[in-house]
């Protein structure tokens, strides 16, 4: 049945759908491409074995395709015949026109790409989506099942511990029997991959129980070892002191018990914690050490107490000219020393601040409290005290000079507190080495100390040599002269 040209443009004008001319010589294909009858057909063409559901095709008046409405008006068609001359829209330069004349295509054979009775120079539909200029976007597919063996098979303990090292991703939820887990754990320390090793541990830790861990690992020394450094990185402690008591380990558990003070901010608290870790079963050395660690904090809190008392009291005159820069809380052994050689040098031995009772409380040795003591009296430069601490009487009255350190040392701490030459011309001449001696001297200008070495060495020669070094008419040129001029000395050159 054919429609009247007055019903065809009654049904164009109140239609929703937007009518297709063929005047309209700016239309290009790319629009006709995306249209809802382009993706129709082309997911026909790329979609053959798609399992999804079909999308329902229709044409340009809305009519599903198929239908004998949808018939009707193509039949009619392909039959009337008008005085317009359709023009398809270009898709490239290279593609050319087509006209109603020379074809016998209808727009709806061109998407269904039939073949008309003539067929001409035109592209078939299927050869224009193979041009070069059109793009053509397939929807992803799915991943074949064989990309997802990784994750399924079955893989042997050899294999998974392989994979591992690899850097692939492994499932471990299939080795379930006791047996296949310590096989998988045995396999992993014979790569002698850490990486491996602490994977399973943990995978052991989360399905087995302690008891049963604790004792296979036992006889594992290497899984125990990575084990035992995983709990310690990770901070599970508990744990960890739970797998040394297992393992009769009492001096590893006793010693990080022991390393738990670090966590204790308050002084109190700390030395509360570390008087409970005495009775812990430490070797013995360990046990004098955290004994001393005890009575050392125990005493710095006391003497921190008083020196923050007499500071703020503003009484005591070395704490004015001296100010604290730190509390001595926490501080090591040999700082609290050199703290209490600083301030509290002249204090009898009872005391508790006293660097002497110091000394004999914890043993330290005599040339570790002589550097520690002289350091703190060249800071203050209290020389009267330095001097002392050199001096030394025999069982007939006599004094000397003695130190536990090479007096070449000696001078370099005096040098390094801004020592006066006076004192330290007194340390360089018992140098014992005649050239450090004069090295020393000429370094720290002790022309005394070089114009008696020479003479005690009789050579003329090195002294003449040093006369002119010295200032003219100076007590040392005159010293130098008398020397020279002295019979009674037998110089050598």
């Amino acid at each position: 049945m054919m429609k009247s040209k007055a019903d065809e443009e009654e049904y164009w004008n109140s239609s929703k759908f937007k009518a297709f001319t063929f005047d309209d010589e700016d239309d290009e294909f790319s629009r006709l491409k995306e249209s809802k009858q382009a993706v129709n057909n082309i997911r026909r063409l790329v979609e053959e074995d798609d399992d999804e559901d079909d999308v329902e095709k229709v044409s340009w008046s809305g009519e599903p395709v198929g239908s004998i409405s949808w018939s009707v008006r193509e039949t009619a068609a392909s039959n009337q015949k008008t005085d317009r001359e359709p023009a398809f829209p270009k898709i490239n330069t290279d593609t050319p026109t087509i006209s109603k004349s020379n074809s016998g295509y209808s727009l709806s054979s061109l998407f269904k790409g039939e073949a008309g009775k003539s067929r001409g120079s035109f592209q078939t539909f299927n050869d224009s989506l193979s041009d070069s200029s059109v793009r053509l976007y397939a929807p992803e597919l799915r991943k074949p099942k064989s990309e997802y063996k990784d994750y399924v098979s079955d893989w042997s303990p050899e294999e998974t511990v392989q994979r591992m090292q690899q850097g692939k991703v492994v499932s471990l939820e299939k080795f379930r029997s006791l047996q296949d887990k310590l096989l998988l754990l045995d396999i992993a320390v014979s790569a002698h991959d850490g990486n491996v090793i602490t994977a399973v541990l943990i995978y052991l830790k989360r399905t087995l129980s302690k008891e049963v861990l604790f004792r296979e690992l036992e006889s594992r020394q290497i899984a125990l070892r990575h084990f035992i450094h995983y709990l310690t990185e990770t901070r599970d402690q508990r744990l960890l002191l739970e797998l040394l008591r297992a393992l009769c380990r009492t001096e590893d558990m006793a010693l990080l018990q022991y390393k738990e003070h670090l966590s204790i901010a308050d002084e109190n608290k700390r030395r509360d914690f570390l008087k409970s870790c005495l009775s812990l079963p430490f070797s013995a050395e360990d046990s004098a050490h955290v004994q001393d660690h005890y009575t050392v904090l125990e005493r710095q809190i006391i003497i921190e107490a008083t020196d923050r008392q007499a500071e703020r009291g503003g009484k005591v005159e070395i704490f004015q000219k001296f100010p604290r820069r730190a509390s001595i809380l926490n501080m090591p052994l040999i700082t609290t020393l050199y703290y209490c050689s600083f301030y509290h040098y002249t204090e009898p031995e009872g005391t508790y601040s006293s660097p002497l009772n110091i000394r004999q409380t914890f043993k330290i040795s005599e040339k570790q409290y002589f550097v520690t003591a002289l350091a703190a009296r060249a800071k203050l430069k209290a020389w009267s005290d330095v001097d002392a601490l050199f001096t030394s009487r025999n069982w007939l009255g006599f004094t000397r000079k003695k130190s536990p350190l090479s007096f070449q040392r000696v001078v370099d701490i005096l040098q390094k507190n801004s020592a006066p030459t006076q004192v330290l011309q007194d340390y360089v001449a018992l140098v014992d080495d005649a050239d450090v001696r004069i090295s020393l001297a000429q370094k720290h200008k002790c022309h005394d100390i070089i114009i008696n070495t020479y003479r005690d060495l009789k050579d003329r020669q090195m002294l003449l040599g040093y006369r002119g070094k010295v200032e003219r008419g100076s007590v040392e040129e005159r010293k130098i002269d008398e020397l020279l001029n002295n019979p009674q000395i037998r110089w050598k050159n």
